[in-house]
């Protein structure tokens, strides 16, 4: 006898209470979106270097939101100044993992999350590998800068995706979402 398939070909056992999402569809969601961060980044980062470098930061919220742009050696928040290269490596880490993960991909929420992952680590490693002062110890443009006078350090878009996607697994994680599409129960397996 042949088992019976849910939508997308995937077999379903008896005790199976719902088909799990198609893999390739979740995939394509965590690319879509790690491509999008990764453009808005690029395009940004290319608009503030040719406009707004080498000149007084630019205020559009006065008090909240000003444009001032950084060169930054170090990890998120200027973190680590002196480490740009070891920065450049643990960011070549996290795109390994992340793809290697997304063959277990089958949830809608952590491919957000690691789309938004993808796109800032991928984002900023192109600076660090293309931008100066060398290949692999390039500075990050920076230039988002919320509340100045409280001295909250300057960032940028592909920060912002980071932090969010930090945020997002954290809370999925909390939550029992798991990447292959399950929730882990809350209630002890006697056993």
């Amino acid at each position: 006898m042949r088992g019976v398939q849910a939508a997308g070909g995937a077999p379903l056992s008896g005790g199976d209470a719902a088909p799990r999402p198609p893999r390739a569809r979740r995939v394509a969601l965590l690319v879509t979106v790690a491509a999008l961060v990764y453009a808005l980044d690029v395009v940004s980062k290319f608009l503030v270097v040719r406009f707004l470098e080498h000149k007084e930061p630019v205020t559009l919220v006065p008090g909240a939101l000003v444009l001032n742009v950084i060169r930054n050696p170090g990890a998120a928040f200027s973190i680590g100044t002196g480490m740009t290269i070891v920065f450049t490596l643990i960011a070549v880490v996290v795109v390994v993992a992340i793809l290697r993960t997304a063959r277990q991909l089958r949830s809608l929420p952590w491919a957000v999350t690691l789309g938004l992952l993808l796109g800032g680590a991928v984002g900023n490693l192109t600076d660090r590998i293309f931008r100066s002062p060398a290949p692999l110890q390039g500075h990050v443009v920076d230039f988002i800068q919320v509340f100045p006078v409280t001295g909250f350090p300057v960032f940028n878009l592909a920060d912002s995706a980071i932090v969010c996607g930090g945020v997002l697994a954290v809370f999925l994680a909390w939550r029992g979402y798991q990447i292959d599409g399950s929730r882990q129960s809350e209630e002890p397996v006697d056993g």
